[in-house]
């Protein structure tokens, strides 16, 4: 992970977003979701997440955060997809239970978690005034209103 540091350390941060964003759309494309065609490639597709994961964790502010994002990647693209092969193969019930688990946990972060977590981290906000700032007129302008 410090090698991540200035693997990417020469594109501009615009481009990174846009192969990583690139990439998890390959992903998504060509990931085996168990149909049988011309298209899927389950290698292809975990290499471009992988790659993205990686893109992304070069614009991380430590080594660690780092190490803890292509960590996290690997367990969710190329781990979790085995487990749910394997419950899917061994326990069709145990698969059906842990899918609905995961999609009700998904809903809930998005529904409830996120959205407490935004509002939560607007009482940190600090607003930098600059001279980028629109002007403001500090006169009392209503002797020219009458």
């Amino acid at each position: 992970s410090p090698v991540l540091k200035t693997l990417t350390e020469s594109i501009s941060t615009d481009t990174i977003y846009a192969m990583s964003a690139l990439m998890l759309l390959g992903h998504l494309i060509f990931f085996d979701y168990g149909a049988n065609a011309a298209i899927v490639s389950s290698t292809l597709s975990l290499n471009m997440a992988i790659f993205a994961s990686v893109c992304l964790a070069s614009r991380l502010p430590r080594s660690l955060h780092a190490f803890v994002m292509v960590t996290f990647a690997m367990q969710i693209f190329a781990l979790w997809p085995m487990l749910q092969k394997k419950l899917k193969a061994q326990t069709p019930r145990c698969y059906v239970g842990v899918t609905v688990l995961f999609a009700l946990a998904a809903l809930l972060a998005i529904s409830c978690l996120c959205p407490y977590c935004l509002i939560r981290f607007q009482l940190t906000k600090d607003n930098i005034y600059g001279p980028w700032d629109e002007a403001e007129i500090k006169e009392d302008l209503s002797r020219f209103l009458m």
